[in-house]
């Protein structure tokens, strides 16, 4: 159950820009709770508060803009993300095809989950750099941007931890796609139609309901994950206390944190201290229990509506325009389609076939003589 499904009347980069721009949408508008989320995965002192004084300590501590941490860098990696997963699932797609043409709802889940791992580890450095940018003080930035921050991490620590965690990513996929399967089966016998007629409304609660139980599902992947990207630190006093003065009048110790990389001292710190992705698992069940796993699930969950439906209503605004400048629709503006016209042509078929149409008519507005 593809969320936002290639519409075969598009061209190759005309859903890549569809889907890149409804993506930049949608991650900005919802980018303060994925700053939220990742803070509380990667176990920062601004989460040591809750959920809702994350919020009120990020903003005290760093301003407003601090809630727009890596948010270009998000925005810039959506467009070749999309164009490597596009290309990668439309390969797939043709090798699991039989021979009528037709493909499985399983098989096409696992050719998605295949390209969007593919995808990942293509571009899996900038989500390294998304999250340390997120983590680093923005009012005293150690990274001053995605391509210093590129620099800066292969120079003083090498190629490696640009790949930290990318093991995890491939590993959360599993649980992904059989979240996305199952809610695939269970939708279809709740709405009781096939997908091809589904509503938008119905589209919508289905990639929301959809997403919110995969995402669920591989979240400890994506914990550790974020755990592993970022190089650790204690937090300094002054820090903490600035940011909680005015929440608390009591004064509290601030939470040990064991520094394992002391080249970036700036970048902030995760809560607990590993050696590798299994040992991470263990001690993060150790120290804080199993459902720290699921730390900064619920800012996860509650920008799911926001975020694909804003992406959903953009996806179709941009498709709408796109399929208009190809012919297929009478307006931008609406989705009535243009009479005459065979929407099962692809965009350079119906051009062909207009250039042959509009050669024929001129032929017979001027007929040769004969003698």
């Amino acid at each position: 159950m593809a969320i936002l499904k290639r519409d075969p009347r598009l061209t190759s980069w005309q859903s890549t820009l569809c889907g890149g721009v409804a993506g930049v949408l949608s991650r900005t508008a919802t980018a303060p709770l994925d700053v939220v989320k990742i803070l509380t995965q990667v176990g920062t002192f601004h989460s040591k508060q809750g959920f809702l004084n994350t919020f009120q300590l990020v903003y005290k501590a760093e301003g407003l803009q601090a809630f727009w941490k890596g948010n270009l860098t998000a925005c810039v990696r959506l467009f070749p993300y999309s164009a490597v997963q596009l290309s990668a699932y439309h390969r797939l797609s043709v090798l699991f095809m039989d021979d009528l043409g037709q493909i499985s709802p399983s098989k096409a889940i696992l050719a998605g989950s295949v390209a969007g791992m593919l995808a990942a580890i293509v571009i899996y450095p900038t989500d390294v750099i998304k999250t340390r940018l997120i983590v680093q003080n923005s009012l005293e930035p150690t990274y001053r941007g995605i391509i210093h921050a590129l620099y800066t991490v292969y120079y003083q620590e090498g190629f490696r931890p640009l790949y930290r965690g990318v093991s995890l990513s491939i590993l959360g996929a599993v649980p992904f796609s059989a979240g996305l399967f199952f809610m695939d089966v269970s939708l279809d016998r709740v709405w009781q139609v096939s997908g091809a007629r589904l509503t938008p409304l119905q589209n919508f609660v289905n990639g929301c309901l959809a997403a919110a139980v995969a995402q669920t599902l591989s979240f400890p992947f994506e914990t550790v994950k974020k755990k592993m990207q970022n190089p650790e630190r204690p937090p300094r006093a002054s820090e903490y206390e600035r940011a909680t003065a005015d929440l608390h009048t009591t004064s509290r110790s601030i939470p040990q944190q064991v520094a394992q990389s002391h080249i970036l001292p700036h970048c902030g710190g995760v809560d607990v201290h590993f050696n590798g992705v299994v040992d991470c698992f263990r001690q993060i069940v150790k120290i804080k229990g199993i459902l720290s796993l699921w730390n900064g699930l619920t800012a996860n969950l509650l920008k799911i509506f926001p975020y694909y439906g804003l992406m959903f209503s953009t996806f179709e605004c941009c498709k709408r325009y796109f399929l208009y400048q190809n012919g297929y629709l009478v307006s931008p503006l609406s989705n009535q389609l243009m009479p005459g016209v065979d929407q099962s042509l692809g965009p350079w078929e119906l051009q062909e076939l207009r250039k042959f149409l509009r050669q024929k008519n001129i032929e017979n507005r001027n007929p040769s003589l004969k003698s």
